[in-house]
């Protein structure tokens, strides 16, 4: 195993960088064997099985876009938080399409206080206080972000927009300023 170098930190990075490149509903524990040139055995006394391999990938994309986000938004306030934030989503999505999608497991409760993967709701809830919403209306607002950067870069990874000639990037910088509009003025819940 030493000779190989395998760890359970460079494997966890190894199967996210190659979750990058052959995308994450094929990365399996062969094909990671494969990348170290051990036999599939010698992973598993670092993970579990193929679930605990993609769970931990998920919580490395989770945690390096929550601090991208961090260090985007510090100083921040307003919609110039808000642009931060979906800048630094987008961005991310764009160049780990295999994380970005590890990031759609379905974590235990558990895992996902261990791991603070809720970092990204307590970043958009920061955004939030500038817009001073109250409960639930912060909830349905954190919804809705998500909502709208997932759908948007969902969609523009997979070539949904390609059939029109207005770009993305400008028609993406016209769905901010629609949110932070909305924000400013939050539709009374009565």
């Amino acid at each position: 195993m030493a000779r190989a170098g395998v760890t359970a930190e460079r494997l966890v990075r190894a199967a996210a960088e190659l979750a990058d490149e052959v995308g994450f509903e094929n990365l399996t524990v062969s094909a990671l064997a494969r990348r170290f040139g051990v036999k599939d055995a010698s992973l598993y006394s670092h993970v579990r099985n193929a679930q605990d391999l993609r769970e931990r990938v998920a919580v490395l994309a989770l945690s390096e876009l929550a601090d991208r986000a961090a260090s985007a938004l510090a100083g921040r306030a307003g919609k110039d938080a808000l642009v931060a934030f979906a800048h630094a989503y987008r961005d991310y999505a764009k160049e780990h399409p295999g994380r970005y999608a590890a990031m759609r497991v379905d974590l235990t409760p558990a895992l996902a206080a261990d791991s603070r993967a809720n970092r990204h709701s307590e970043l958009t809830r920061a955004i939030l206080r500038g817009y001073r919403l109250p409960e639930p209306d912060e909830t349905d607002a954190v919804r809705l972000l998500h909502s709208a950067f997932h759908g948007f870069t969902s969609l523009e990874a997979s070539g949904g927009f390609r059939h029109h000639p207005r770009d993305t990037g400008d028609s993406w910088a016209r769905a901010l300023d629609a949110l932070h509009t909305l924000l400013t003025h939050w539709p009374s819940s009565s």
